[in-house]
């Protein structure tokens, strides 16, 4: 593991790899999905994972984490090959990561503080009251204002559904989190400010984060790689490399209409940066917003 002092993007450059997947095929009858997809998640870096409708994208989370059985091939995870864990070897290798399906799966029929303490009841064995202060950590760390803790998942708007889910997915001090479409549903505002959350706690805590999306503003900003599944395979590399890769989807969805308005509005918000930091009304901002410049700019 990196030292504390070691940035987020130190830990990118370093190159060490968390998640390995090799050869992985995964076959629903006699429908195949995916057949021999390699790539690898580093250390400390925002992945993202697009692909066409039937791509598989999000089954291809659900089968890193465990919930879809592959085919053939290896996960490994921290080194560890998921396929041959103990049940107790897995219960504590999947305590290290965090998960926020869409609209956040939170349990209904309880309050966020009570989503929030469940994986901590069940991987933990500590007193009430020091639950008690990490769901307030937990709560305060994704945003939310204090008295959300006590409110259903009914009573809260997408947004703050979405940073329940997500301080629900931290509340094990998760070194992975992996996200399911997690600005699906919200308006640009809500999204863009979603997007800076999960920048400032991927660079204050030194988060892997692994991203199922198909919001291309999110792509821009915050993704250091994009895995973009097609034809059953897949490739990865940064924006600036995968739109010089000569695939026909890969062009559209990269360089069509929408493609260039999210390329667009990253520019212009790079060069707003530059101007405030320029005239001095810019504020003294922790990594994460110096690393969204790096992205804008």
């Amino acid at each position: 593991m990196a030292s504390s002092n070691e940035t987020a993007q130190d830990q990118v450059t370093n190159g060490q790899t968390v998640i390995n997947v090799s050869r992985l095929r995964n076959k629903f009858g006699t429908q195949v999905v995916h057949d021999q997809l390699d790539f690898s998640v580093r250390r400390g870096e925002v992945m993202g994972i697009v692909g066409g409708s039937g791509t598989g994208k999000s089954v291809l989370l659900r089968t890193i984490i465990g919930l879809n059985r592959p085919s053939s091939g290896l996960i490994e995870v921290f080194g560890k090959d998921t396929s041959k864990l103990s049940v107790r070897e897995a219960r504590a290798l999947q305590a290290r990561w965090g998960v926020l399906f869409q609209d956040g799966a939170l349990f209904s029929s309880l309050t966020v503080a009570q989503n929030i303490e469940a994986p901590i009841k069940e991987h933990t064995r500590l007193s009430k009251q020091l639950r008690q202060e990490l769901i307030d950590v937990k709560v305060s760390m994704v945003g939310l204002p204090a008295d959300a803790a006590n409110k259903y998942p009914s009573e809260l708007s997408g947004g703050m559904r979405k940073r329940a889910g997500l301080a629900r997915a931290l509340a094990l001090d998760a070194e992975i989190v992996f996200l399911d479409e997690p600005t699906a549903g919200l308006d640009p505002i809500g999204a863009a400010k979603f997007d800076e959350l999960i920048l400032e706690l991927q660079a204050t805590l030194g988060l892997t984060v692994v991203m199922v999306t198909h919001d291309l503003d999110s792509l821009h900003a915050i993704c250091d790689r994009v895995a973009v599944l097609l034809n059953k395979k897949v490739k990865v590399g940064t924006i600036a490399e995968l739109i010089q890769e000569p695939d026909p989807w890969i062009d559209e969805y990269f360089k069509g209409p929408r493609g260039r308005a999210a390329e667009t509005a990253k520019t212009h918000a790079g060069h707003h940066i530059g101007k405030a930091a320029q005239a001095g009304t810019a504020p003294v901002t922790p990594a994460p917003t110096q690393k969204r410049q790096e992205h804008l700019g």
